[in-house]
């Protein structure tokens, strides 16, 4: 029998989190999931319905993060620049840097994002 220890990331195991059981939450019309957040990364998603524009996110201290666009089309900001995104293309941003998304296109747009490493919840 060995003595070695289990650290607390052997201990976990995969699971599975339902759309319903993530955190849900607003900012203005963006409906965001959040499914997972710990100190490596977090991990969600924004819809934003036809013709709207999400709240700026202030950007992250030391984390980057990435958008992928899962449906329908988006414009992200970041200060004076404009990003086009169609389903299935993805924007890497940098830490500190603020971003917004607006809705494009003629259907909800789905951004999916994750980031790190972590960080605590915003208050």
């Amino acid at each position: 029998m060995s003595d070695q220890q289990t650290t607390p990331q052997a201990q976990e195991q995969p699971s599975v989190v339902r759309r319903l059981d993530a955190l849900s939450f607003m900012e203005g019309p963006e409906h965001c999931r959040e499914y997972l957040r710990n100190e490596h990364l977090w991990f969600g998603t924004s819809t934003v319905p036809v013709g709207a524009t999400g709240a700026v996110d202030p950007g992250h201290d030391m984390s980057w993060e990435v958008f992928y666009c899962a449906a329908g089309s988006a414009v992200v900001t970041t200060g004076q620049t404009a990003f086009e995104l169609e389903a299935g293309d993805a924007l890497r941003i940098p830490p500190t840097v603020p971003h917004q998304i607006s809705n494009v296109g003629e259907v909800p747009v789905v951004i999916v994002w994750a980031g790190g490493p972590g960080e605590e919840p915003q208050t």
